[in-house]
């Protein structure tokens, strides 16, 4: 067997090229549209002079998930501040929780208010 014998015309590695010279044009791709990324919005918590700091604490942990320490880093920043960014969402989920900071400083008695802003 000789290494540089020719291959015959129309073979290849894969054997024969078929008979359709459309087929052998080249590799079929379909084109995916680039799917843009929702905007994102801040939900901002604000200081007041009435709100405990274990309410609000509390409502990092609830509402928006946090661990106890971070709940507290992020109280602390409100605090002395007088604003902090309590999670980042869409926009629709960032309007509940708002509404769910909202409800449930109203049921205690607590003037703490939220507020969204775009990212």
């Amino acid at each position: 067997m000789r290494i540089d014998a020719e291959i015959p015309r129309g073979a290849g590695p894969t054997g024969p090229r078929s008979a359709d010279p459309d087929r052998d044009a080249g590799v079929a791709t379909r084109t995916r549209q680039k799917v843009s990324r929702p905007p994102r919005f801040k939900v901002l918590l604000h200081n007041d002079d009435y709100t405990p700091m274990e309410f609000v604490v509390s409502i990092l942990e609830q509402v928006f998930g946090k661990g106890p320490s971070e709940a507290t880093q992020i109280m602390l920043a409100i605090h002395n501040t007088g604003l902090g960014v309590a999670g980042v969402y869409v926009l629709d989920v960032a309007e509940t929780k708002v509404a769910q900071v909202h409800r449930a400083a109203e049921q205690r008695g607590y003037p703490l208010r939220a507020g969204v802003e775009k990212e």
